[in-house]
C-alpha cells in the first residue's frame, strides 16, 4: 500500500518557493508525478500557490490538464519537456501547452506553426551546457541565430539547461555549466531563466535565476545520497506479508544465495512489489518491520524479499499484515541506503504497482 501525504506535499513546495525566492518553484509532474498520481498532485500544488508546471511528453499532458481543467487558473503554465512530436504542434497550441524546444527540427516546425497562425508563438528552449541528452548543442543554436531567419515566429519565454553533477556539490562541473548557460541566458533578455533542478537548488541561488524546477525534492528526496534535508516525508510504503515458515539451523533459502540459518529461524516473505527490484545483489540491509529491524535474508524475486523474523512477536505477523516498509523512521532516503540504491529509484519504481491512497487536505 501506498499512502502520498498531500500536507507534507504542500509544504514542501512552500519550503521550497522559500528557499529559491525571488525565483518561482515549479513542480515536475512527469511519469504521473513519479508514480504518485499526477492529478491529486497537480490540485494540491495548485492549492498551494504553484503555477508552473513541467510533464515530459504531450500526451500525459493533455491527460493531464483534462484531469485538472476544472481548477486550472489563469496565468498557469505547463511546459512540455521532451517538446512536440512532428504534427502535434497544432495540439500544443490548442491546450496552451508551452514546448521547450530541443532540436533544430523542433524550431523549425514551431517557426512554421507561427507562419499559419500569422504570429509568433511562444516556446522555451533548452540549451545543453553539458548534458548531451536533450538540447540544442550551443554551436547549433549559434548557427540558428546568425542564420537570416533566425528564431522568427518563436516568442522565447524561457531558457533553460540540465545539471548533469547538481547532486555533487563540489563538482567543478557545476560551475562551469552556470558560466556557460550565464552567457547563453544574457543572449535571451527578454526570457526567464531555469538551470537548477532539486537538486540544483540547493547549490544557492547562482543557480536559481528566475524558475527552479522542483522534481524529486517536492516528495521528499534529499538533494544527494546521506545528504540532510528539510523536505517532509510524502510517501509511505508497507509491505504485505505472504508467508512465514520455521527453518533449521544450517537451512538456506531456494535462490541459492550465501545466507544460512546459523539458529532454528523463522522467515517471512514479504510482497513488496516494483520496489523489490531495487534490492538486487547479495541480501543486505535490514527493513522496518512493527518497528524492529530486520535482515533481509534472500535476494528478491518476483517483487518478494525474506526477512529474519525470528524476534519478532508472532502476533504481528498475522499472514496478509501490512507491515512498515518506507515510514517515518526508516523514510525514503534510508530506505535507499539500506538496500544501496537511489532514493529516485525507490520513488519512480512504486508507480501505479501499489494501492495509492491520500491523507491530508484533499485538493478539489
Amino acid at each position: 500500500m501506498l499512502t502520498i501525504d498531500l500536507d507534507a506535499l504542500a509544504d514542501n513546495w512552500r519550503t521550497l518557493s522559500r528557499l529559491c525566492a525571488p525565483a518561482r518553484c515549479a513542480a515536475v509532474v512527469k511519469a504521473d508525478a513519479y508514480g504518485l498520481g499526477a492529478t491529486p498532485v497537480v490540485r494540491c500544488l495548485l492549492n498551494a500557490g504553484c503555477r508552473e508546471f513541467f510533464v515530459s511528453l504531450l500526451d500525459e499532458g493533455v491527460r493531464l490538464r483534462e484531469s485538472v481543467a476544472d481548477a486550472w487558473p489563469r496565468g498557469a503554465h505547463l511546459y512540455v519537456l521532451h517538446g512536440t512530436p512532428g504534427g502535434a504542434e497544432s495540439d500544443c497550441l490548442a491546450y496552451g501547452f508551452v514546448p521547450v524546444l530541443n532540436t533544430k527540427g523542433q524550431v523549425e516546425r514551431w517557426q512554421a506553426l507561427a507562419r499559419r497562425q500569422g504570429r509568433p508563438q511562444p516556446a522555451a528552449l533548452q540549451v545543453d551546457t553539458a548534458m548531451t541528452r536533450l538540447g540544442l548543442p550551443p554551436s547549433t543554436l549559434t548557427r540558428m541565430l546568425e542564420a537570416r531567419e533566425g528564431l522568427s515566429g518563436v516568442t522565447t519565454t524561457l531558457v533553460m539547461s540540465q545539471l548533469i553533477n547538481a547532486h555533487k556539490p563540489q563538482h567543478p562541473a557545476n560551475r562551469r555549466q552556470l558560466e556557460l548557460f550565464r552567457r547563453w541566458r544574457q543572449r535571451f533578455p527578454s526570457a526567464k531563466g531555469s538551470l537548477a533542478d532539486s537538486s540544483g537548488i540547493f547549490l544557492g541561488h547562482d543557480f536559481h535565476f528566475d524558475v527552479v524546477r522542483a522534481g524529486t525534492a517536492l516528495y521528499g528526496v534529499a538533494p544527494a545520497a546521506g545528504m540532510p534535508t528539510p523536505m517532509r516525508q510524502v510517501v509511505q510504503v508497507k509491505a504485505r506479508l505472504l508467508q512465514c515458515r520455521e527453518v533449521s539451523t544450517g537451512e538456506g533459502t531456494g535462490d541459492q544465495g550465501p545466507w544460512r540459518a546459523t539458529r532454528p529461524t523463522r522467515l517471512a516473505t514479504l510482497s513488496l512489489g516494483p520496489v523489490g527490484d531495487y534490492l538486487g545483489g547479495e541480501p543486505q540491509g535490514r527493513l522496518r518491520v512493527a518497528g524492529r529491524a530486520l535482515p533481509l535474508v534472500s535476494r528478491p524475486s518476483q517483487h518478494t524479499a525474506v526477512v529474519d523474523a525470528t524476534e519478532m512477536d508472532a502476533a504481528h505477523l498475522a499472514i496478509g499484515a501490512l507491515l512498515d516498509l518506507v515510514d517515518e523512521v526508516q523514510d525514503i532516503n534510508a530506505f535507499a541506503e539500506a538496500t544501496q540504491t537511489t532514493a529516485f529509484d525507490v520513488l519512480t519504481s512504486l508507480g501505479s504497482h501499489y494501492r495509492r491512497q491520500y491523507q491530508g487536505k484533499l485538493p478539489l
